[in-house]
């Protein structure tokens, strides 16, 4: 069967509420002779005449009458739809979002943005959620809304990102630690007895691989999956922790920090979504809050 051809809805609500060929020609910017013959298709794909002769007017057949207020309907909900999206009504917004991120992100700028968020749309929900794997799929099918964490390969070209801020690795003792004397020197440093945060599985990390040329490799003894749980074990124990300096920078309050005795790489974190909610003038917005307060907490 043929699809109908949907223009013809337009066409027929005009002459449904003007009950003149020329006037609703006139409103089309159509000639009396194309309206009309844009009315002889509605009679055929309708098999009703619709509009009929009545004195020097036309009058609508029973038919007709019946489909005016279902086609009105119609007309305006697909105006609607094709209206350009007006400017979003933050104090009426009621919406969930779901982040994903490090318990340490969570701890550093979550009650920043829980309050902002508040203060502008108070129907809005953020949800955070732990980062388990790398894996596209959860922005994909829309149970994660938008991702934070570092980039460190080519995301595929349905993912869009944009840089939060940069971080790079510093030691963390307890405030009774040997460490926290003295000059950290990479053989000391080395020596200690060290925490590994690893996702993955991994033995080693960016910390190992820039420490090798240096000739020394730390003594790892314990291995955790989160920052969260690196930092807490090094608060209560002779471990050193290894983290990120602005994701840790309130899960360390009360130990001692220490720049590292050799060169490591920064890390770029950035925040990640699916481009299907490219344009969500929502999602926009929240996208805007979270840079907005990664930049607010930029160290001085």
């Amino acid at each position: 069967m043929a699809r109908p051809d949907l223009n013809l809805l337009i066409t027929l609500d005009v002459l449904l509420e003007e009950g003149s060929v020329t006037r609703a020609g006139e409103r089309l910017a159509l000639s009396p002779s194309a309206m009309s013959r844009q009315l002889a298709r509605l009679r055929r794909t309708t098999g009703d005449p619709l509009l009929v002769r009545a004195g020097r007017g036309l009058a609508p057949t029973p038919r007709a009458v019946e489909l005016r207020d279902r086609v009105r309907t119609l007309v305006r909900d697909a105006e609607e739809v094709l209206r350009p999206v007006g400017e979003l009504d933050l104090a009426g917004l009621h919406r969930s979002f779901t982040l994903r991120s490090t318990d340490g992100f969570v701890e550093r700028f979550g009650p920043d943005l829980v309050a902002e968020a508040g203060r502008a749309a108070p129907g809005v929900r953020l949800r955070f959620v732990q980062k388990a794997k790398r894996d596209p799929g959860a922005l994909r099918d829309g149970s994660v809304d938008l991702e934070i964490g570092v980039v460190e390969r080519a995301l595929p070209p349905d993912i869009a990102s944009t840089a939060l801020f940069t971080d790079r690795f510093v030691g963390v003792v307890r405030s009774t630690h040997p460490l926290h004397t003295g000059a950290v020197t990479t053989a000391r440093y080395a020596s200690a007895r060290h925490v590994h945060v690893a996702r993955r599985g991994l033995d080693e990390g960016l910390v190992d691989e820039a420490m090798r040329p240096t000739g020394h490799r730390r003594d790892i003894v314990t291995v955790v999956d989160g920052f969260g749980a690196a930092v807490a074990l090094a608060r209560t124990s002779d471990l050193v922790a290894t983290v990120p300096e602005r994701h840790t920078e309130i899960l360390r309050r009360g130990m001692h920090s220490f720049a590292l005795p050799f060169r490591t790489p920064e890390v770029t974190v950035s925040l990640l979504w699916h481009v299907r909610l490219q344009a969500d003038p929502a999602h926009r917005w929240l996208r805007g809050r979270v840079l907005d307060v990664c930049l607010r907490a930029e160290p001085e």
